[in-house]
């Protein structure tokens, strides 16, 4: 029988439960839920985006996107027009709502690292993100071959 203490699966999971956690609590004041979040993160990287390839850009499916769009912009976050070039494609762009928080998500963001990495040296730190970027792109390897 396997040592589920070994299991690097568990552990993610645990801490992506803890970080919905988290971060549902400290977006509640604004609206946002933790679901909507990694959506308006990356629209503050990228503003103007076509739903479509902040789908891809996330991996993540064009329902949940879409759902996840509809939330923000409800909120006031964000506003989809049509695409000038392809008028079956939405672009996704951010509000002067959304740069007004801005740094406040990113302070929310850098709160849960420090939260993870207490008492880490800057290598564990630096190896840990090294480590977990190579499991990403191991799993995506996975997915895309399968």
């Amino acid at each position: 029988m396997r040592d589920k203490n070994k299991s690097i699966g568990r552990w993610i999971s645990i801490l992506y439960r803890y970080g919905q956690c988290y971060f549902e609590k400290e977006l509640r004041p604004y609206k946002i839920g933790s679901g909507q979040f990694i959506f308006l993160l990356a629209l503050l990287e990228q503003d103007g985006i076509s739903q479509e390839s902040l789908s891809n850009h996330l991996n993540i499916d064009k329902g949940t996107t879409a759902r996840a769009i509809k939330k923000l912009e409800a909120a006031g976050y964000i506003v989809r027009r049509t695409d000038p070039d392809d008028k079956r494609a939405n672009r996704v762009y951010v509000t002067e709502k959304a740069l007004e928080i801005r740094a406040i998500l990113g302070n929310i963001t850098k709160k849960w690292t420090d939260l993870l990495s207490v008492d880490f040296t800057a290598e564990e730190k630096e190896i840990i993100i090294d480590l977990l970027k190579r499991m990403s792109q191991n799993a995506a390897s996975f997915i895309k071959e399968n």
